[in-house]
């Protein structure tokens, strides 16, 4: 991917441009990480780039980016530009594109951000970055505040950056995030939820937790509970703990295994009626945020005796033959009271069993 992308910058230098790979690429490279996300930026513009490129993305906005699949990979290219004014702490009202690989590096977020590699595969960091990188410190580019009031989202960037790479945020940093923190409320909930995923499904989950928590940004995120967040391999089983389904936005589904998750934490997670009405991945979810073995619950799981309604020797049908009655609700009181036995293993699930209980309790129409 690296050889390729090389490929794609010589390609633009070679039509008489500058160009860089630019970024978190750059800086995940240099530490010994994968990273698959390649940005590349120019000085030359959307237009001349589609020239070069002619499968090229148009850019759905003014920000000068373009979408280029070349050699089969995903590269997003950006023209090399100034940012004029922001618009609600989140976006530039509008952009100047420039000549300056310099002059376009200092508007972006954190110095380790804006290392590049150009067409020779040389590392150029025109803002003293390598220090950063190997000091491991998150340090704004310029004045904090400006950067956060310009993009409040920088903040849980740098909460992230800190959490997934285990380094540290430089004290103008963390001063400029105590004072612009309150500008969170006006990124959307999605925004903030794509940070905050990022940040509890990494390895490092829990120093993340912790710096959300260290400069109150729990508070400002309104997300409850957040000091009662045990570590969890299920990003859902964090976001069941915090609370906050009604604003943040889940689908329909994630609602509901929030919702469930919720239940059966006050439930034991090894019990056939627990497992089988909310099944394992909600019972596994709770159970290691409890400090349940997972495979004390897997097993429980595997060795009940049906897993579903179909799975018992009797169907709504039979049922009805045996009352001798009309369909009615109580074909489900029945289903319930006859899941209940065979999951405790009262009686077995067995067809001649299962009617001869049915009999016994509800009475029914003698067979012939």
């Amino acid at each position: 991917m690296f050889e390729e992308a090389l490929k794609l910058i010589n390609k633009i230098t070679d039509n008489g441009f500058k160009a860089y790979i630019v970024g978190g690429f750059v800086r995940d490279y240099l530490l010994g990480l994968e990273s698959n996300d390649i940005d590349v930026t120019t000085n030359a513009t959307p237009k001349e780039l589609m020239d070069i490129f002619k499968d090229s993305v148009e850019p759905k906005t003014d920000y000068g980016s373009l979408t280029v699949i070349y050699h089969g990979i995903r590269f997003e290219i950006t023209t090399f530009r100034k940012d004029i004014g922001y618009v609600n702490n989140r976006r530039p009202d509008r952009v100047e594109y420039i000549d300056s690989l310099y002059d376009d590096l200092i508007r972006r977020d954190f110095t380790v951000n804006s290392l590049c590699i150009d067409n020779n595969g040389e590392v150029v960091d025109l803002l003293s970055a390598r220090g950063d990188l190997d000091n491991k410190i998150i340090r704004c580019i310029g004045d904090p505040v400006t950067r956060f009031s310009e993009d409040a989202l920088r903040i849980l960037r740098a909460i992230r950056f800190a959490t997934i790479l285990n380094f540290d945020l430089d004290k103008n940093t963390i001063k400029g995030i105590k004072e612009c923190k309150g500008l969170l409320k006006n990124i959307s909930y999605y925004r903030k939820k794509e940070e905050l995923d990022k940040i509890f499904t990494s390895k490092n989950v829990s120093r993340g937790i912790d710096l959300l928590l260290k400069y109150g940004l729990d508070k400002e995120l309104e997300i409850d509970n957040l000091n009662k967040v045990k570590e969890t391999n299920s990003l859902i089983g964090i976001w069941s703990v915090l609370n906050v389904s009604s604003k943040y936005p889940f689908t329909k589904s994630e609602k509901e295994l929030i919702k469930n998750i919720n239940i059966v934490l006050d439930k034991n997670n090894l019990d056939p009626g627990t497992l089988y009405k909310y099944g394992l991945y909600v019972n596994s979810v709770a159970g290691e945020m409890k400090g349940i073995d997972i495979t004390k619950i897997t097993e429980s799981y595997n060795n009940l005796i049906i897993k579903n309604r179909k799975e018992l020797d009797i169907d709504s049908k039979t049922i009805i033959e045996v009352i001798n009655k009309k369909a009615g609700p109580y074909i489900n009181d029945i289903f319930n009271d006859l899941e209940n036995l065979v999951l405790y293993r009262r009686i077995k699930n067995n067809r001649e069993e299962l009617i001869k209980h049915i009999k016994n309790k509800y009475g029914g129409a003698n067979e012939e």
